[in-house]
């Protein structure tokens, strides 16, 4: 095998563009009782209009918030981007499996990632495994991505198509895309994709997925926290 196998435990996310702010919410919500006066919002400091913020959010008048824009560059595996593409209020664009060789970058858990589901579907809870079914976990999860990846170079090196090798690679296999939504849409993925006490509609992701949708909300909070802060208000739900 010409490369060297990494397993990783970790998601990243990086911003990488923006045009968010909150004054842009103000302007945009202004525009309905000022006109073309409310071009004067424009570089004023949003927070005299806080409460409008509060407003709009609890309310759920949605559409200030969408005059913003976020592109994320995330690094998860598939079956994480398969989730998060269910989604359908942002844009994609992911590393191609057909037109580059892929990486032997695969995941595995780390020991605090909980292994147990107790309860029925749409009624259980995750707690933690035994070392014993942590190190069974790990080490099946190893065998096959070995496995799956010599294959993959095995059909590569007779010369077959990469868009009919990378068919033997698990979903665990690391990609890489471009994700951009703006703050209503990025606030309607919170809410689903992240569990935390004092949610209006509890919700119950799979854990990888709540990893990055935790590093977007950081850099969220920090580009708007006044819209940040009335979304925490409402119960996190999105306007």
């Amino acid at each position: 095998m010409s490369n060297e196998v990494i397993f990783r435990d970790d998601m990243t996310v990086e911003l990488v563009k923006s045009s968010a702010s909150d004054a842009d919410v103000i302007w945009a919500a202004r525009v309905s009782t000022a006109g073309e006066q409310s071009l004067d919002e424009i570089g004023e400091d949003p927070a005299r209009s806080a409460g409008l913020i509060n407003y709009l959010a609890r309310e759920r008048h949605g559409s200030p918030f969408e005059h913003t824009s976020m592109t994320f560059f995330v690094s998860a595996p598939i079956f994480v981007f398969r989730e998060f593409m269910r989604h359908r209020i942002a844009s994609y664009n992911e590393e191609s499996g057909r037109y580059r060789e892929l990486k032997p970058v695969f995941y595995i858990p780390s020991k605090e990632r909980k292994l147990i589901q107790v309860g029925k579907t749409g009624a259980y809870t995750f707690e933690d495994g035994t070392k014993e079914q942590f190190d069974i976990s790990v080490k099946a999860m190893k065998d096959a991505y070995l496995i799956a990846y010599d294959s993959y170079q095995k059909m590569l090196d007779a010369g077959v198509a990469r868009e009919v090798a990378r068919v033997v690679l698990p979903v665990a296999t690391y990609s890489s895309m471009y994700v951009s939504m703006n703050a209503r849409a990025l606030m309607n993925f919170l809410s689903l994709r992240t569990a935390r006490e004092g949610s209006h509609f509890p919700s119950y992701p799979q854990r990888e997925i709540e990893m990055v949708a935790e590093k977007m909300e950081a850099e969220f909070a920090k580009l708007m926290p006044l819209t940040y802060g009335a979304f925490e208000k409402s119960g996190r739900i999105a306007p």
